[in-house]
């Protein structure tokens, strides 16, 4: 049965419009408090926020719909999606409730369920709990807001978490945050000065409506500035629930997730601590990591392994494979040792972990990474023909990666949430992946527009 409310990373709107309105906020709660009841779990949830100013009501709303079964809550405030994961596996809930629209703009807002596991829901319980929630709604479920008191003690669980990973000193290392005026704003400057950095922080006066502005993971053009003039070692740009994290080195790079897999694996692999299949060490990213990325790892006797586009896909694929390692080019970066979730915290401290352990400068570490040409182009359409029945689609195709061989790719697939064909052409020669992107493009807007 397709769903209306879950997408790939909870449910997602405008807040106060449908379905982020007062009774189906409400509805979500008491579908998953019902569930709670029914499945004899802890009868507690945590619930976090990021900074937007709807976060608050909606989170009040969960807790009113929990409490309609007599489910209690723990509120951790303003706090990172890892965060609430992590809470969620090591504490006493059932589950754990993040409100957060990630890096989106602070009109929207979201509710991300997690099980007890620390694990998004599986489709067959968001499913069951969907039918629930438009049940309710239908049934004129009234809102129930629930006052809530922060609880400060869930985040210095978090944060001792973190911190317990690494074994090293940060002392003497210069870092400049771009805390995306969102949930690391108190959290990353309290965790890396505590571990003994010199921190310099911007975009952490956040006002709940400035999360995401011109700031963090989408607009590291700050960032880069702000390195510079201070002479910092490195940089560290969140987005707004702090899932994921971008770094700029010293000398200005931007150093994305396919970078952070790269200096991650090749760390771990020396320290026996990246597990893979008969082939060798394993890593998992999805189609649309560079070339470069898995020609680097190939160097050292890493394998990468692709997935579609999306972390639930790269988590899925390294519990299947067992894999230490995962992520994706936007900095969303699984460690499973210690998180079941991407956690830009985490990920910036295995990426100051391994500068100090290597007394290696951000810059040293890429240097052997090429980073092939990249380009992406959407064209729109009315209606998803399958793309192997369009012949003179399928030629232009064939002809690229003909040109290219084994120094590039050609990736083309609809996209999952807009009527969208997007074409990817990566290659050595910028010439030829703008002439090859081009006349696929063309060739679709001929034969589907």
């Amino acid at each position: 049965m397709a769903r209306t409310l879950f997408g790939t990373d909870g449910i997602r709107g405008v807040a106060g419009e449908y379905p982020l309105d007062p009774r189906t906020v409400t509805a979500v709660g008491s579908a998953l408090g019902a569930w709670i009841v029914r499945s004899g779990h802890e009868q507690q949830v945590v619930i976090g926020m990021d900074t937007r100013e709807s976060g608050p009501e909606l989170a009040s709303l969960i807790a009113g719909g929990l409490a309609l079964h007599g489910v209690g809550v723990d509120f951790a405030g303003v706090t990172t999606t890892p965060g609430v994961a992590y809470l969620a596996k090591n504490g006493p809930f059932a589950a754990g409730v993040m409100i957060s629209a990630s890096h989106n703009p602070y009109q929207d807002n979201g509710i991300k369920v997690l099980g007890h596991n620390g694990y998004k829901l599986a489709d067959e319980l968001e499913e069951a709990l969907e039918q629930e929630i438009l049940a309710s709604v239908r049934d004129g479920i009234a809102p129930r807001p629930v006052e809530l008191n922060v609880d400060k003690t869930l985040d210095r669980t978090y944060i001792d978490h973190l911190a317990s990973t690494l074994s090293r000193s940060l002392e003497g290392l210069n870092i400049v945050i771009d805390c995306a005026n969102g949930s690391a704003c108190e959290l990353a400057p309290k965790l890396l000065g505590r571990l003994g950095a010199t921190v310099h922080t911007i975009a952490a006066a956040p006002d709940g409506r400035n999360i995401n502005l011109n700031c963090g993971s989408l607009h590291v053009e700050t960032l880069r500035e702000a390195v510079l003039q201070k002479g910092a070692q490195v940089g560290v740009a969140f987005d707004g629930d702090a899932d994921r994290a971008l770094f700029i080195s010293a000398s200005g790079r931007l150093i994305d997730g396919d970078a952070v897999l790269l200096i991650a694996s090749r760390f771990l692999k020396d320290q026996g601590r990246l597990p893979g299949n008969g082939d060798g060490p394993i890593v998992v990213a999805t189609v649309m990591s560079n070339l470069g990325l898995e020609l680097a790892l190939a160097s050292h006797g890493i394998k990468l392994v692709r997935t579609p586009v999306g972390d639930k896909y790269v988590l899925e694929e390294m519990l299947r494979m067992g894999a230490a390692l995962g992520g994706e080019q936007s900095g969303h970066v699984i460690f499973r040792e210690f998180a079941t979730t991407g956690d830009g915290m985490l990920t910036a401290l295995r990426i100051f972990d391994v500068m100090t352990a290597r007394a290696a400068s951000l810059d040293d570490l890429v240097a052997e990474m090429k980073t092939f040409p990249q380009v992406l182009v959407n064209v729109r359409v009315k209606e998803k023909k399958p793309l192997d029945q369009l012949p003179e689609v399928q030629r232009e195709i064939r002809q690229a990666e003909a040109a290219f061989g084994n120094s590039g790719r050609v990736l083309v697939r609809f996209s999952g949430t807009e009527p969208l064909v997007r074409v990817m052409v990566e290659g050595s020669d910028a010439a030829m992946v703008d002439e090859y992107v081009q006349r696929i493009a063309d060739r679709i807007r001929s034969d589907m527009v």
